[in-house]
Formats: structure tokens, sequence, C-alpha cells
């Protein structure tokens, strides 16, 4: 048996220190999981379930060994945004577990960039339609290296993003309205997560746009750094 078309590059992400690669199976994305960030949005910050998104897992863009990675401003938009993020990978099947059995199944953390076309997500919202122009676009999610979850025990570490020298947002993972733990089991109640999935677990407040031109530096501490430079748009 012979395919019609050739398969599709597996996506991945790097391993810090290793010359080995994580697949990446799907994309999984909370949304309003920090109080600030929620009320920027208008929208109320409650501890009311989580809601889940998804992007396609080549939406991933893996960054280079030194932690840089560079994305076109996507089509379709004049208002594009960043929103820093911890990324968790699954490196263990997980149906329907216990949040004290949920870090049991992470293979590793990282910071990512959940890139978002605002003005799109506005319209969406206003006629109460899906956010997949918005969110699951072509490189909308850049990802740093991916740090073994032995390694990163700080779950209060710091979360930043640096635009150009300024400072833009700023939190900590100990503020996530949906600690890890309770993401990871929630979202097992619903799909089976697999080896190869990755959550991206929320922003902090001070989401703003970028240009072509612009280099957002992102920042949890202890994790590999990422530093996203935007390319001007890919020619049609």
């Amino acid at each position: 048996m012979t395919w019609i078309l050739s398969p599709p590059p597996q996506p991945f992400l790097h391993v810090a220190g290793q010359s080995t690669l994580f697949a990446v199976r799907r994309v999984w994305c909370v949304g309003r999981n920090y109080a600030a960030h929620a009320r920027e949005m208008g929208a109320d910050p409650e501890r009311e379930p989580p809601f889940f998104f998804a992007k396609p897992a080549d939406a991933i863009v893996p960054a280079l060994q030194d932690g840089a990675v560079t994305v076109p401003y996507p089509p379709q938009t004049a208002n594009l945004h960043h929103e820093v993020e911890l990324v968790v990978a699954i490196g263990k099947s997980a149906r329907n577990i216990a949040a004290g059995q949920a870090l049991t199944h992470v293979f590793g953390y990282a910071v990512g960039l959940d890139l978002t076309r605002r003005d799109l997500q506005a319209a969406a919202k206003k006629l109460a339609q899906p956010w997949e122009m918005a969110k699951s676009f072509d490189a909308s999610a850049p990802c740093s290296a991916l740090l073994p979850a032995a390694e990163w025990p700080d779950h209060a570490a710091r979360i930043e993003l640096d635009v150009n020298g300024q400072r833009r947002q700023e939190g900590a993972i100990a503020d996530l309205i949906w600690p890890v733990a309770e993401v990871i089991a929630y979202l097992s109640r619903f799909v089976a997560l697999e080896p190869g999935d990755v959550i991206f677990t929320g922003t902090p407040e001070g989401v703003g746009p970028l240009v072509p031109g612009d280099v957002a530096v992102a920042c949890i501490t202890g994790l590999p750094e990422l530093t996203v430079r935007i390319a001007a748009p890919e020619a049609a």
C-alpha cells in the first residue's frame, strides 16, 4: 500500500540540552486562565470551568538552539497580538485522571506565544462564531525548547514578555486560575491525552500588538528563553 500524497513533516519541539526531538501530536489552549487578563478582555474572572480551543500541530514553530525563531506577519489581520504562555508537554497517556496524578503525565515544560489575530477574534465573538481563523493560523504557536519536568520544579515562576526591550506582560505561574495539574485533569475528562499533546495554559495581562520588525522575548523563570522576530508578510 502506498500513499497518494507524501505524509507531511512531523511537527516537533527541541528538548533542551539534548539531540532528541519531541513529536507534537495536538495543541490545546486554555482561554482566560489569569484573572487580570480575563478582565482586560472584558470577561468575568470567576473560577468557572476552563474552556479550550485547539491549534493544528503544524502551528508549532520550534525555536532554534539559540532560542530564536522568525515568523511572518499573518495575512488578513491588522491587529496581531502576543500572548506569552507556559506550555506543558504530555509524555504519558491520560484519561479521566485526578489532579493529584496529573503532573506525573508531563514530559516537560516550555514557554510559547499564542499569536492571535485580535481583530478577527473580536469579530467572531460579536457574531458568536468560532475562533479558528483568529487563533489557528500558520506559525501561530512559536515555542522554546522543552525542559524535562524533573528539571523544573518551580511552579511559582515568573512569566514575562518584552517587545523591543519594553516590558509588556508579566505575572506568576502561581496566579493561574486553574493550575497546571487541574488543567490536565479537567481536559483528560473530555479527550484522551496522549504523548505528544501540548497545552498552552493561558496568558497574563498586558497582551498587545506586534508589527513586522518587532522582537518579542518571552521568559519563564528556569525555562529556556524564546525570542520571536516578526517578519514582513509572506508574498501571496
